[in-house]
């Protein structure tokens, strides 16, 4: 048993990089599954945290506290980047996030907290958790923003997927950890004392002689009657660490396609990738956006104001750029089909108080043809 002490420390630190429990046969470590949605959540939370989050009254931007809030501060302790970023990873990863308003209107995620379901009255937070403060009251739905991602964890969703990637890939670590591994026979003559004494003083000097070959580059050992040290190497396979890496990516994109990740994108393809932006953006981010923006126009406006045109806005960072679709915002220009401040709103500009640019115009290409001449 000393021996395969030895060879277990030996490779310690590959067991430790992929945290796999290879002596039992099975794993329970979930290194490999959190290092892949910690990828994909942290795409994702630093695709919103650029987004702008404003609330419009008709066509004019109302900036005041909750502005400020949104997009500069959202409490005393965080920048609105990292609480958007914290956001998303809860909402993702815990299959749901509370935020709520403190007497000092600051917005604070809750670390933990209990929720008291009703069929017709407002369910109810209590026990709410905000790193070690723990706040006395109880909470409306109404005076919090509460966000749900699906019906289970995802974390739950991938545990049979896991299941089967982890025998394999356990497997496949187990292989390359045999592979090419030295192996000691050692021949004793039954000339020692055959008790337990004899038994530790052999082992004792077995270790020596394997601790001098793996750490010194050249290792004398002197020959002793009846001792006899032979040493065997295993024949290389043709079974390369990439297949390792194969089944760490095939785990990663099964996770990105579970959060509508395009593969081309975590794969770093740059072969249509406008396309793949445009499709991250609108089937990943998109519905992430949708939820904060229904949370919002439920929480921050009154029923009349909404009605009335008064909305929450948020404003997805643009993958365009400006000068490529110069051609395509010219036609919609002069085609009459959208004015100046609409186009800059849809380039992610602010609209400018310009009466030029409320206007429609039409160039003469597009204006209607009159019989009999030119107009």
């Amino acid at each position: 048993m000393g021996l395969l002490d030895f060879v277990k420390n030996r490779n310690k630190e590959l067991e430790y990089m992929f945290d796999f429990d290879l002596i039992d046969g099975t794993s329970e470590k979930i290194h490999m599954k959190k290092l892949a949605i910690q990828i994909c959540v942290d795409m994702i939370a630093r695709t919103i945290s650029q987004s702008d989050f404003r609330i419009k009254n008709g066509k004019e931007i109302i900036k005041d506290e909750l502005y400020y809030r949104l997009n500069v501060r959202p409490n005393k302790n965080q920048t609105a980047s990292t609480f958007w970023q914290q956001l998303v990873h809860k909402l993702i990863k815990e299959n749901e996030v509370l935020v709520i308003k403190t007497d000092d209107d600051d917005l604070l995620i809750a670390d933990a907290f209990t929720r008291a379901e009703y069929a017709l009255y407002e369910d109810n937070f209590k026990d709410v958790v905000v790193k070690n403060f723990e706040f006395k009251r109880t909470f409306k739905m109404s005076e919090v923003l509460y966000l749900e991602y699906t019906n289970e964890k995802l974390t739950t969703l991938l545990d049979s997927l896991y299941t089967d990637y982890g025998e394999l890939f356990g497997k496949i670590i187990e292989f390359q950890k045999r592979k090419g591994q030295i192996r000691g026979l050692v021949d004793v003559e039954a000339i020692l004392e055959k008790n337990e004494k004899g038994q530790e003083k052999l082992q004792n000097y077995i270790n020596k002689i394997y601790k001098a070959f793996s750490e010194k580059s050249v290792a004398i050992v002197p020959q002793q009657k009846g001792f006899k040290l032979e040493e065997s190497k295993q024949s290389q396979q043709n079974h390369p660490v990439e297949e390792v890496n194969k089944v760490t990516d095939g785990f990663l994109y099964q996770v990105a396609n579970a959060l509508g990740i395009p593969i081309a994108l975590l794969k770093g393809e740059m072969a249509d990738v406008e396309k793949q932006t445009r499709n991250y953006m609108n089937f990943c981010i998109g519905p992430f956006i949708k939820k904060i923006k229904d949370e919002g126009d439920a929480k921050f406006i009154e029923k009349a104001d909404f009605l009335k045109g008064k909305r929450m806005d948020i404003r997805k960072i643009s993958y365009n750029n400006i000068f490529d679709v110069a051609t395509s915002v010219d036609k919609l220009r002069s085609s009459g089909v959208m004015n100046g401040n609409e186009l800059r709103e849809e380039l992610g500009l602010e609209r400018e108080d310009d009466p030029m640019l409320e206007k429609y115009v039409m160039t003469k290409n597009y204006s209607e043809s009159v019989e009999g001449g030119e107009k």
